[in-house]
């Protein structure tokens, strides 16, 4: 699952899932009389692919939509337009029926273990019910034994069947939340900032956990993540989010190597270095991410780019740069700015910047 040992496969040539223009908008909350004036833009025009065995990380600020896409390809969220195909199927063509069947093969790890879990269901309970849900095993006494294995395999004995979540620490919920996520044996699991509520030496844990499953069973995982020194180490592919859109996708080597769109370069400037001597400018990022409500015209992002605050292009205030190759690209690494490259490369402020939320 490491970045460092390279792709899982090339998920344009044969993707397990493929996104195409996806796009998600929820009416605003309000007042009587306000609603559906107008719409949060949550995700505009996302496209991706994701290959069997394949960690294709996705980062950026807190409200840049990430959590929102994952849900949305699940169809946890109803999309507004756009297409998601997963294992050859048009997940907008099913009814309800089929799309219940075809979620065997897609789950979702949350972010909080505490709240995500029943509390009046027992551990069994709670990782037998994709079990039951799908008819996976023949009567009760083969799913319990299923969910005693799936127990040992993240690490817990046999003895938390009775027992219910609020006896587990922290670490010990988000197992169980992955061993019921694996019970109905995925393809594709959606991990939504899984380790964030956890201690750090755990949070260790659980990743080499994620990575030792993914190596068995070949999951694809869509890792969705606020920590870019994790990321570094688990993602084979990273998509970098801004205000419901992709700024940047690329190979994990290439984009902490070579990061070209300016909002990357200012997440990356902001990772904290153990070694004391190391010397890193850091780029800027004024204000705050502009209402999704209201998003700017032109390239999202204009508004508290250094690049714009130099050269005032009024390209990048009018026209929507798009996710693409650029100049001196490696393969696969696409990025949405007018100056995409060296340009993005060779702007720097010095000043601190702002860590992701």
């Amino acid at each position: 699952m490491t970045g460092a040992a390279g792709g899982a496969g090339d998920a344009a040539a044969a993707p397990l899932l493929s996104v195409e223009n996806l796009v998600k908008h929820f009416p605003e909350r309000g007042g009587l009389g306000r609603r559906g004036r107008r719409v949060v833009h949550a995700i505009d025009g996302v496209s991706l692919a994701i290959a069997a065995g394949e960690t294709l990380a996705l980062v950026g600020e807190s409200g840049s939509g990430k959590t929102t896409l994952g849900r949305t390809v699940l169809r946890l969220h109803e999309p507004t337009s756009g297409r998601i195909v997963f294992d050859g199927v048009d997940l907008g063509a099913l009814a309800a029926r089929p799309l219940r069947a075809l979620r065997r093969h897609m789950q979702m790890i949350f972010q909080d273990p505490a709240s995500s879990l029943n509390p009046r269901m027992t551990v069994e309970e709670i990782v037998a019910e994709p079990l039951a849900i799908h008819g996976i095993g023949a009567g009760r006494a083969a799913r319990r034994d299923r969910v005693a294995a799936l127990l040992e395999r993240v690490g817990l004995r046999a003895d938390a069947l009775p027992r219910r979540p609020h006896e587990f620490s922290g670490g010990q919920r988000q197992r169980i939340g992955i061993a019921r996520a694996l019970a109905s044996q995925p393809k594709l699991v959606v991990a939504d900032e899984p380790i964030s509520a956890l201690d750090v030496s755990i949070q260790a844990q659980i990743v080499n956990l994620l990575g030792d499953l993914q190596t068995e069973q070949r999951l694809a995982f869509l890792f969705i993540s606020h920590d870019l020194k994790v990321v570094r180490h688990l993602a084979h592919r990273v998509a970098v989010m801004y205000l419901g859109e992709i700024v940047e996708i690329a190979p994990v080597a290439a984009l902490y190597a070579t990061p070209s769109h300016p909002y990357t370069r200012a997440l990356l400037s902001a990772i904290p270095s153990v070694d004391p001597n190391a010397r890193r400018r850091r780029l800027v990022l004024e204000g705050d991410p502009p209402s999704p409500l209201a998003p700017p015209s032109g390239c999202r992002f204009h508004p508290r780019c250094p690049i714009y605050a130099e050269k005032r292009d009024p390209a990048c205030a009018t026209r929507r740069p798009p996710l693409a190759p650029f100049a001196g690209a490696s393969p696969g690494h696409r990025a949405a700015c007018h100056y995409a490259g060296p340009e993005a490369a060779a702007t720097a402020t010095g000043k601190p910047s702002r860590a992701l939320g």
